[in-house]
């Protein structure tokens, strides 16, 4: 059997709860403590969904108050000085003001959009002087609250190269590289809190691995997780939205404990993948699309992990292909689709269900067979 495992799951609820607490907030209508409520009933919500729908390592971190990259840039400390509070202590109100401006002269950040998926993010604001700390509670408090109600969890954190890569610089020109040094100290102290709140395995997502990077970007990644290795915790590089291409050797070779595969837009890299990897690493396969709203084809991808497990056999995880955050959150309540049509769909708790499926079945020969 291999292990079932989630990348993240849609932070807005199944009646839009988020989002209109978002908007009661912002219109001084629900305090902050309110909105911290209605932010940790989802959360219970989600994991229990997961986990019910066989996840064996739920992720946290992944909900968000308005992008996870935003979330990232308060953990970080990135809070340009027209949105930083006087007291420096950064609240609801200030990612708010961040996203959105405030009614003074604080524009807020520029929009982007989140790869090719139809998601934006506000882009990290950096300047040559940039000076990282950790200042946002956040993930710690999420984790917390997770393994206080008996959840095995997997913390999601974007890499250092990924969220360096979507920021833009402000002010002189310079190198957004040369910040790495001075960000990678962060990621040290948050592993080690992390391990401190019983955390085995943290996820770091490196998207931009599927992507054609300059050699010193690919030069970077070397550098930074040679360093990275040092910190506590079990790391699963993430990547997604694409195929690794040209950096298939460079991700297979970082120094890290396993590495997630997109399959669904790349399956051709899986057969290269398999004789690349290290022995000692974990491969987990995205072979549910995490991007679209239609059931998996079951039988081929369990031709695929069957012929993954005889040669990797616990080191192999199964996931869907990124986020669930792209799909809707359950299919059970749209009665008002055509039966036949309904019966073509999967939705992100039927996601989990066929990765728990399909995690479940690498080993039996009996399984799925019509």
């Amino acid at each position: 059997m291999a292990l079932a495992h989630s990348l993240g799951f849609p932070r807005i609820g199944r009646d839009r709860e988020l989002k209109k607490a978002q908007e009661a907030f912002c219109k001084g209508e629900l305090n902050e403590a309110g909105l911290r409520d209605v932010g940790r009933k989802l959360r219970k919500a989600h994991w229990d969904l997961q986990k019910n729908a066989g996840i064996d390592l739920l992720p946290v971190g992944d909900f968000a108050w308005y992008d996870q990259v935003l979330t990232h840039s308060l953990m970080f400390g990135v809070i340009p000085e027209r949105f930083r509070p006087h007291d420096g202590k950064a609240t609801l109100q200030t990612l708010f003001s961040m996203a959105r401006g405030n009614s003074g002269d604080g524009h807020g950040l520029e929009m982007s959009k989140w790869f090719d998926t139809d998601y934006d993010y506000r882009a990290p604001e950096f300047s040559a002087d940039q000076q990282f700390q950790l200042a946002w509670e956040q993930l710690f408090e999420e984790t917390a609250e997770a393994r206080a109600l008996g959840h095995n969890v997997k913390p999601v954190i974007i890499g250092p190269l990924t969220y360096l890569w979507l920021g833009k610089t402000k002010g002189a020109d310079f190198d957004k590289l040369d910040l790495l040094d001075r960000l990678l100290p962060l990621y040290g102290q948050i592993f080690a809190r992390l391990a401190a709140l019983g955390v085995e395995w943290v996820q770091i997502d490196e998207p931009i691995l599927v992507l054609d990077l300059p050699q010193d970007w690919k030069n970077a990644f070397e550098r930074a997780y040679n360093q990275i290795q040092r910190d506590p915790l079990k790391k699963l590089l993430a990547t997604y939205f694409g195929g690794l291409g040209e950096n298939l050797g460079l991700a297979a070779n970082l120094p890290v404990d396993g590495l997630h595969i997109d399959l669904v837009r790349a399956a051709d890299q899986y057969p290269t993948i398999l004789d690349r990897l290290p022995a000692y690493k974990v491969l987990s396969l995205g072979v549910v699309n995490g991007r679209n709203v239609w059931r998996c084809d079951l039988q081929n991808a369990l031709a695929t992990l069957r012929h993954a497990h005889e040669r990797l056999g616990d080191r192999l995880w199964v996931a869907p292909s990124c986020s669930l955050l792209h799909s809707p959150e359950e299919l059970s309540r749209q009665d008002h689709l055509d039966a036949e049509l309904k019966s073509w769909l999967a939705f992100a708790v039927q996601k989990c269900e066929e990765v728990a499926v399909l995690a479940g079945a690498v080993s039996e020969p009996q399984a799925l067979r019509a």
